[in-house]
């Protein structure tokens, strides 16, 4: 069964309710996963090798720019970023919608 917020499943005498309602970290989680997706994308496409540190770079979107500023640590440690620069762009670039959101996002070497 199923309401606005709770999917249920029932067997012989047991029901397991599952809670759907998106938080907003879960919400921020999406959006930091569906980022460092991107970004690891970015690398392959521009050529590094996977370990080639780089700086990431996000613009256009503030939504997102704060995103990854709130999430610097995560994002950088996935992607191998020794830095994350926001509102600017240098080497690889690539506009993309992440969950709605249209941002663009750049890849460079360091």
């Amino acid at each position: 069964t199923r309401s606005e917020r709770y999917f249920s499943v029932e067997d012989a005498k047991v029901t397991v309710a599952l809670d759907t309602e998106l938080t907003d970290a879960l919400i921020e989680e999406g959006f930091v996963r569906e980022l460092v997706s991107k970004l690891q994308t970015m690398r392959k496409e521009a050529g590094f090798n996977v370990e080639d540190h780089i700086v990431a770079y996000a613009a256009g979107n503030d939504k997102i720019t704060a995103l990854m500023q709130a999430n610097r640590n995560v994002i950088a440690g996935d992607v191998l970023a020794d830095e994350i620069v926001v509102n600017s762009t240098d080497g690889y670039v690539k506009e993309w919608d992440v969950n709605g959101e249209t941002v663009t996002l750049a890849v460079k070497k360091v």
